[in-house]
């Protein structure tokens, strides 16, 4: 009796059915009529019932926490989704000679750029430096803190671009090139005071990006300063700048001088507080609720009053 319990166990069939069918049958029935009689009772193993029956589906309501689900039904991956702001691409020559006042190559200015954006969130963060100035400093190109440039370059954040000697003359490749062309294939940000005029003539894709995307900046006092609206007083703030979804600010409404005082009605184009709760009403419309006429006959006699 064990054996067959177990043997019609290991084949996916419930104890109570078998004992069931082996009472009925007894117990020197042969396996074939036990199988032959669960078949006929309808028990069917429990892989098959599993496999019968759908999974229930999970539903998640609007709003969850738990966006994850979410996100890898739209194919997005969770590090493009969590990274919202622009790559940073900074012209490490110019910030440099900008920190040391155009006399001195000032590698502090370079760090205090990269803190800057890293305090933000920044994570694409890469800056331009032409090869030769690991070279000793000379006293026509005095260099400040050349260690710094070291650190960056082991953090993979500084990028030299190439330069070689040819015959004691220093063949130098442009490094403004590069900087317009990583941040225009990265859709990124340039920071840099240069306006790149030459690079704009030659490519008018460039022009434009150069002209959209360009930060400029300054130093107060050992502080990294770009300004809170990069594309002058009607462009985007600072922060929708350096983002890659920028968010809408809400309209605000001026004010009226004139207050309470105002006589335009509803064709006033000011913001009236105490009209919040009243319908827009014009002066003529106004006047006659105070006295009492009702406003279809106040329309017909502008009717009749009008010029023909």
């Amino acid at each position: 009796h064990q054996s067959k319990l177990d043997f019609f166990c290991k084949l996916g069939y419930g104890k109570q059915d078998i004992c069931k069918v082996l009472e009925n049958l007894g117990q020197e029935a042969l396996e074939d009529d036990v199988l032959k009689e669960l078949i006929r009772m309808g028990s069917k193993p429990q892989a098959l019932e599993n496999q019968a029956q759908p999974s229930p589906l999970k539903l998640v309501a609007r709003g969850s926490c738990s966006t994850s689900l979410g996100s890898k039904w739209l194919g997005e991956d969770d590090s493009e989704s969590s990274d919202h702001l622009r790559p940073i691409v900074i012209d490490g020559s110019n910030v440099a000679m900008s920190h040391g006042n155009k006399e001195v190559f000032s590698c502090r200015g370079i760090q205090l750029a990269v803190a800057w954006f890293r305090e933000r969130g920044h994570t694409y963060i890469k800056v331009f430096v032409p090869l030769w100035r690991k070279e000793p400093p000379r006293q026509d190109s005095p260099i400040a803190d050349q260690h710094i440039l070291e650190e960056l370059e082991k953090q993979s954040v500084l990028v030299y671009t190439p330069s070689r000697k040819v015959k004691g003359k220093r063949v130098v490749c442009y490094d403004d090139r590069y900087i317009v062309k990583v941040a225009y294939e990265k859709d990124g940000v340039i920071v840099s005071n240069d306006h790149y005029r030459d690079l704009q003539n030659e490519n008018p894709e460039w022009k434009w990006f150069i002209e959209q995307r360009l930060l400029m900046y300054s130093f107060v006092s050992n502080r990294f300063m770009p300004p809170d609206d990069p594309l002058g007083r009607h462009g985007p703030t600072l922060s929708n700048f350096l983002s890659k979804k920028p968010v809408l600010p809400e309209p605000k409404w001026q004010p009226c001088p004139y207050g309470k005082k105002c006589t335009y009605g509803n064709k006033c184009k000011f913001y009236h507080p105490e009209r919040t709760h009243q319908a827009q009403l014009s002066v003529a419309d106004e006047l006659r609720a105070k006295i009492g006429v009702p406003l279809s006959l106040g329309k017909e006699e502008e009717k009749r009053n009008r010029p023909p």
